[in-house]
């Protein structure tokens, strides 16, 4: 018992190692796969938004208008027709202005100066990790990002969460630029470790200011929202007509939170895409009093976002999303808006649940296939396998990010454990049965039983061994004078100490028969020389008998002698009786003639016999007298017996 509870504990202790060990390399590489999954699964058919719409500087636009880079009085045309000839609401650029077009110098000094005459336009910057370069005034530029937005973040957040980034700067506009446009946000995407894109970041602390990201600011114009809470486990905003609850996560100084994406026809775009070239071309045909490419007004209180994604001259922006691997970086900011005025966003379980669901699940799947026939329990995980899929399916339809991975696999794990631990089990409890059945059966007799034990049935087969009954003289006399506990004590100290010395010669105790014993040698265990065991056994017995009756002589209890007959021959040996109930023994002519041969002990006043048969094979190790002509009942003719004196050789 306490090996068995010692090897419980380390089993348990193994499955607690294995689960952590598990649960932990899933966690960091199955979960966001997870979720990949069943955004896959369950976007169908939720579409974007009709008031959003992109232009893309495409490689249609390249072909049109010319090779890369344009100048920047294209990106004039392009702000000037939605601001000026068309009722477009806002206008998004996904762009960073930087370098001086050297070859244009005349076009940027165009496009700085009429860039503050766009009052729809939000323009977008980077963040980074370096400082800015020495020609950049760091100070300067840091108090002008300040002034490009008037939203005001009353942060509520617990001290934890109030974390500044590790950003020192942040792209270095054309200075003019920078002067001009009317308000910034940041473009920045943030990709998980497997370059995933599943959050966006809405806010940025930067050196203790809070910068939204171009969406946020955009947003703001729109709802006309300028003060947004943010909490532990949210960002809110609230105006007459709009209410902005986002679920978010601190990283870092990052206000992250997961987006939902939206279906794709072409798995670029998820909103209506219009190239740069045709608004371009239909702003000169209105310019010159020509008919436009487009209507103006398919952009009637739309929401515009400008970028550039390109196969040709290095201007792709291509992302990695859980819905497709080749997604417009344009089309990110824009699903990133259209999340935001549409209040769609997925909520995201927290690691505690996950691992709480997890344990949840293992130890139900532990206890079922425990204490439940294996069909059933395997048919109960599969069904739980179902109810989890059907219940991840569920919150996601709802925007509840569970994981759908993680309890599959702890279900999976939960089995292998659950059937380690019941393996070990019921070896334990087979080891324990053998033990037992070691107490009724010869040992010989119940390893035959387990080891053919889908192969047990009536029958059994004609063999050649030696048989040995060993008998009490007068016990039944001797047992008259004594009590229950003496006989009981007396046979249980006789009995333990000849079947050791049975066992040690090869010999199997098939049966205690009251006070007489029941030896077979040859079968089940294989002996080439049987009948030598047989008689070597018997002398043992004789010796170990003797020192027995000196001890009780010691103890005041009476003397026994006991009669040893042996016989050599065929018999018939395997399981007799019905189906329901068997015993394995021996049956023939060998059997009656060994215990008939021990009943001679009595007339001749020996202690040692055995047959003609047997004596013929070990008459090389042993001194005998013959008792010749001897009538054994049963037989037509008279045999010889042989008193065993002693052993040689």
């Amino acid at each position: 018992m306490e090996f068995r509870q010692k090897n419980t504990k380390i089993l348990f202790l193994v499955f607690i190692f294995i689960f952590i060990v598990v649960y932990a390399l899933s966690a960091v590489f199955l979960q966001a796969k997870s979720y990949n999954i069943m955004n896959k699964l369950t976007i169908n058919n939720k579409l974007s938004s009709d008031d959003i719409v992109l232009v893309a500087i495409d490689d249609k636009s390249l072909l049109d208008i010319g090779r890369w880079p344009w100048k920047r009085e294209n990106y004039l045309e392009m702000f000037d027709y939605f601001e000026s000839y068309t009722n477009a609401k806002l206008i998004g650029y996904d762009g960073l202005v930087m370098a001086p077009d050297l070859e244009h110098p005349q076009s940027d000094k165009n496009f700085f100066a009429k860039v503050k005459d766009f009052k729809k336009l939000t323009a977008g910057f980077a963040f980074s990790y370096s400082e800015f370069e020495k020609n950049i005034n760091a100070k300067e530029y840091d108090n002008l990002l300040l002034g490009k937005n008037d939203i005001k973040i009353i942060d509520k957040r617990s001290k934890k969460f109030k974390q500044q980034s590790n950003f020192k700067s942040f792209t270095a506009l054309q200075k003019e630029y920078f002067k001009n446009v009317v308000s910034l946000g940041f473009v920045d995407i943030p990709e998980d470790s497997d370059g995933y894109i599943r959050k966006a970041s809405q806010i940025i602390n930067y050196k203790g200011n809070y910068i939204p990201s171009l969406a946020l600011s955009i947003y703001s114009k729109y709802t006309g929202i300028k003060e947004f809470l943010l909490t532990d486990k949210y960002l809110y905003g609230f105006s007459q007509n709009n209410t902005l609850k986002i679920p978010i996560q601190n990283a870092q100084g990052f206000i992250l939170n997961y987006i939902c994406f939206y279906k794709s026809q072409d798995n670029v775009y998820s909103h209506k895409k219009y190239s740069a070239s045709d608004i371009i071309n239909s702003y000169r045909a209105i310019k010159a009093g020509k008919k436009p490419i487009l209507d103006s007004k398919i952009f009637d209180n739309k929401i515009i976002f400008i970028g550039a994604n390109a196969q040709a001259q290095a201007l792709s922006d291509i992302k990695r999303t859980p819905i497709s691997e080749n997604f417009s970086g344009l089309d990110i900011q824009a699903t990133n808006f259209d999340n935001l005025i549409s209040n769609n966003f997925y909520r995201a379980t927290s690691p505690l649940y996950n691992f709480l669901i997890c344990v949840f699940v293992f130890i139900l799947v532990f206890v079922l296939v425990n204490s439940m026939p294996i069909v059933n329990a395997l048919l109960s995980s599969v069904c739980l396998m179902l109810g989890c899929l059907l219940f991840a399916f569920f919150m996601y339809y709802h925007k509840i990010a569970v994981s759908l991975i993680l309890p599959e696999l702890f279900i999976l794990v939960a089995i292998a454990c659950a059937y380690s631990y019941r393996y070990l089990i019921e070896d334990t409890k087979k080891a324990k049965i053998q033990k037992a059945m070691g107490k009724y059966l010869s040992y010989d007799v119940m390893q035959n039983v387990v080891q053919n034990i889908d192969n047990i049935s009536l029958g059994g087969k004609r063999t050649n061994i030696t048989v040995l009954f060993a008998d009490i003289r007068n016990f039944t006399s001797i047992s008259e004078n004594m009590d229950a506990n003496s006989v009981t004590s007396i046979l249980n100290e006789y009995f333990s100490a000849l079947v050791p010395i049975i066992e040690e010669h090869n010999g199997v105790l098939n049966k205690f028969m009251g006070d007489a014993v029941l030896a077979i040698f040859g079968e089940p265990k294989k002996s080439k020389n049987h009948a030598l065991d047989a008689v070597t056994c018997a002398d043992k017995m004789l010796k170990k008998v003797k020192y027995l009756q000196d001890k009780w002589m010691d103890e005041g209890k009476p003397k026994i002698e006991i009669g040893i007959g042996i016989s050599s021959g065929e018999v018939f040996i395997g399981n007799i009786g019905s189906q329901n109930r068997l015993e394995y023994t021996v049956i023939g002519d060998t059997v009656n003639t060994a215990s008939r041969i021990e009943n001679y002990n009595k007339i001749y006043r020996t202690n040692f016999l055995i047959s003609e048969s047997t004596y013929r094979l070990v008459q090389d190790h042993v001194d005998v007298i013959t008792i010749k002509n001897v009538v054994i009942r049963g037989k037509t003719n008279k045999i010889n017996l042989y008193e065993v004196i002693r052993l040689v050789n």
